[in-house]
């Protein structure tokens, strides 16, 4: 039969309200009396019942991290990263995806009796518009924003400088010597900020150099997948004169450009320099290497986790826009020769 808080406290000698603060992180407890609870819990190996802490508590313990797919690398190392980061405040991780559906979002936002599930949601759409955000708003969940979307103060948010990501990673091409350059990833079709502000970054960095922006080298990708990647590079590379130069929103999105060059009996980076945005662990090990704009997924996460942790604690508290660091990796998709 199970161990419990009565077993732990006879052990130790110790009333069972001190073992049940030991168990829930109470800091108030001399160093001397949570060693001999804690002894007590190893030799008894007890184990916290989470639905009697639930019901003392009001808190479950868990997360739930929202991302719109889980099998785009960008999004699965973001999730180990989450999920490791929670560990180190004490909560475990629940996962789920949108794909790209407003209606998944909008259920898993008022998300009624599930929301009793999570003690709050870091939650990373695509497609979300304001309207969504207003329905989370009168459901009391508390809520941390991930990726690129505008800060307007009501939510924690945490997320690069997409248009200086983007902005950095065109003038990259420019400082090769390239000038005929393109980009795949535009959806005007969209309302969110992502492919928008990486647009707005690599027309400036175009500009600032004196190059004209040409909308013919301007492809949109419905998603940001090695498909989509290789059709709009094989649109591009048909065109006359062809760029020199492919900047691309994802590093799927180049994984698919490149095979485009390469199906055309081209070569990357000779006669096209790519560059993505993500540094995925595909990247590195592609040939050629992918230079890219590595985005730090484990600052992203544990700046994410403790405004959450944060926001449980106090639902008071001013939210927060915090942004990660970038830096352009270059590897052999642009090296000069």
């Amino acid at each position: 039969m199970p161990a419990t808080l009565r077993d732990v406290a006879d052990l130790a000698q110790v009333s069972i309200r001190t073992v049940s603060n030991v168990v829930s992180g109470y800091e108030h407890v001399s160093d001397r009396m949570r060693e001999r609870v804690l002894h007590a819990i190893e030799q008894l190996d007890y184990r916290p019942n989470p639905v009697a802490r639930t019901l003392r508590t009001g808190r479950t313990g868990m997360l739930a991290l929202v991302v719109p797919e889980i099998d785009v690398p960008y999004f699965s190392e973001l999730a180990r990263d989450v999920i490791t980061a929670a560990a180190d405040f004490g909560y475990r991780v629940m996962i789920d995806q949108t794909g790209h559906d407003h209606e998944r979002e909008r259920e898993l936002l008022t998300g009624g009796d599930r929301t009793m599930l999570f003690d709050g949601i870091l939650f990373s759409p695509l497609v979300t518009k304001a309207e969504l955000l207003d329905m989370n708003s009168r459901t009391s969940m508390p809520l941390v924003l991930l990726g690129e979307h505008d800060f307007d103060g009501r939510y924690d948010h945490v997320a690069i400088d997409n248009v200086r990501a983007a902005h950095d990673a065109t003038r990259h091409l420019i400082d090769l010597g390239r000038t005929r350059i393109a980009a795949i990833g535009a959806q005007p079709q969209e309302s969110y900020s992502t492919p928008q502000q990486r647009t707005e970054g690599y027309e400036s960095a175009l500009r600032e150099a004196g190059i004209p922006v040409e909308p013919d080298y301007q492809r949109p990708a419905p998603h940001y997948r090695r498909a989509d990647g290789y059709d709009a590079a094989r649109a591009l590379l048909s065109l006359d004169p062809r760029p020199d130069a492919i900047f691309c929103y994802s590093d799927l999105l180049a994984m698919g450009a490149m095979r485009a060059v390469f199906d055309a009996g081209l070569s990357v980076p000779e006669d096209v320099a790519i560059i993505g945005i993500d540094d995925i662990e595909e990247g590195r090990y592609s040939r050629p290497t992918l230079t890219t704009v590595s985005l730090d997924t484990p600052f992203i996460a544990h700046h994410a986790v403790a405004r959450i942790v944060a926001r449980i604690d106090d639902p008071e508290v001013a939210a927060e826009e915090v942004i990660a660091p970038h830096q352009v990796l270059v590897r052999e998709s642009t090296a000069r020769g």
